[in-house]
């Protein structure tokens, strides 16, 4: 370990991974550490047994829920837009050839206490319930500007410019009714929240545009694909790609110290009274804690189930969206669900997810509007965690810290 490296990367979350691949893709000498004995830190799977122990304290989940090694659980759930950046470097890197994706069955949004199926066809969009007759032929014009704009070509762009023109304004141009605002803002756009109502539209834009490409590239019935045996997939994928250009890795190494000169440069990291010096270090906010604040909290239920979400047509995977103003909330709640389809559950099981930004101290109560949508559970679990985003100047201290 007493050797001199480019960039010490610690931590095996997606985000510290995907950078130790492309970092020795690059050419760079790259030493990746871990206090835990397993890949993924925060965004890791479990199998049953595992979630038993991080759960109830115990090793004997019960028998009826089948094999623990047919489980692959996520800790950290995400379906991934399949024209996405992360689609990008996963083609780039070649990081694929250790991955096998499945497109997901369908995404769904909450309006007016129901859940309704987010149109992926011209058609479906005629026949769905969201909008009225003369609403959808509001938003039709809407979706037809934002499909033909291209941001280099003046002709597309209405006379609008969209870095100027804040998304609020952009929608009053359409008419467009506030519960198509929500629909089209969160369940096409994907915001989080409705700040982006009074930001530039082109971001929105974009969006929804990503959306429309995603939704095109494998047909289905989502935009999203996810990998067979859960996310948790993805960092080993990396960290095999880093190891093929020459990476170093280390796992279970407690206690790594990030250590500085005196002008507060990073110049290397000690575990087990081993120095190995570098250059730079990128890690996740748990190994430089004076360098990160909080942000705020998560809150997640995960529910293991025998049948799939109830009126989301019998999909085995899927993602409903229950927009904040639908909840009286300040941000959106998220509902995810896979099953055995995508090998992450044994067959006739599923696996539910319940997730929010915790607003309140009882953020089991804040979930219940999402839960009640799952219908009955086998077994149901509530997590919490902490935000945090980096303070520091990586310019000054060489040490890049991810957001969690």
């Amino acid at each position: 370990m007493d050797e001199e490296y480019d960039v010490i990367v610690l931590g095996t979350g997606l985000k510290e991974c995907i950078l130790s691949g492309l970092l020795s893709v690059d050419g760079l000498k790259v030493l990746h550490m871990d206090r835990n004995d397993y890949y993924g830190g925060e965004s890791t799977s479990l199998y049953l047994v595992q979630l038993w122990k991080r759960f109830r304290g115990s090793d004997k989940p019960p028998a009826h829920l089948g094999s623990s090694r047919d489980y692959n659980v996520d800790m950290i759930p995400k379906f991934i837009m399949a024209n996405g950046a992360l689609v990008r470097v996963l083609i780039h890197t070649d990081v694929t050839k250790y991955l096998h994706f499945k497109s997901v069955d369908g995404s769904y949004v909450y309006n007016k206490g129901k859940v309704h199926k987010v149109p992926a066809t011209d058609m479906e969009a005629l026949k769905s319930p969201l909008m009225g007759l003369f609403e959808k032929r509001r938003a039709s014009k809407f979706i037809k500007f934002v499909q033909d704009y291209d941001e280099k070509n003046p002709e597309t762009h209405e006379g609008l410019d969209l870095t100027r023109v804040t998304t609020r304004e952009l929608i009053v141009k359409y008419g467009l009714g506030d519960n198509t605002v929500d629909f089209i803002g969160h369940a096409l756009a994907l915001h989080r929240d409705d700040y982006y109502l009074d930001e530039p539209a082109l971001d929105t834009v974009k969006r929804m545009k990503l959306y429309a490409e995603s939704l095109a590239r494998f047909a289905g019935g989502s935009p999203y694909i996810y990998p067979l045996y859960g996310l948790g997939e993805l960092p080993q994928a990396f960290a095999r790609l880093s190891a093929v250009y020459g990476g170093t890795y280390m796992l279970n190494k407690p206690e790594c110290k990030v250590e500085f000169d005196e002008e507060g440069k990073v110049i290397g990291v000690t575990s087990e009274g081993e120095t190995a010096k570098c250059k730079k270090v990128v890690c996740d906010p748990s190994y430089l804690p004076n360098k990160v604040r909080k942000v705020g909290k998560v809150a997640r239920a995960i529910a293991i189930m025998s049948h799939p979400i109830p009126n989301t047509n019998n999909s085995h995977s899927v993602q409903v969206i229950l927009p904040q103003k639908q909840l009286d909330r300040k941000s959106d709640m998220y509902l995810f669900c896979c099953s055995y389809s995508h090998n992450v559950a044994p067959k006739g099981k599923f696996i539910a997810f319940v997730s929010i930004e915790a607003e309140t101290d009882q953020p089991e109560i804040e979930l219940k509007p999402g839960i009640d949508l799952l219908g009955p559970a086998d077994e149901i679990f509530f997590e919490t965690y902490d935000r945090y985003e980096p303070v520091n100047e990586p310019s000054l201290d060489n040490c890049f810290v991810s957001t969690l």
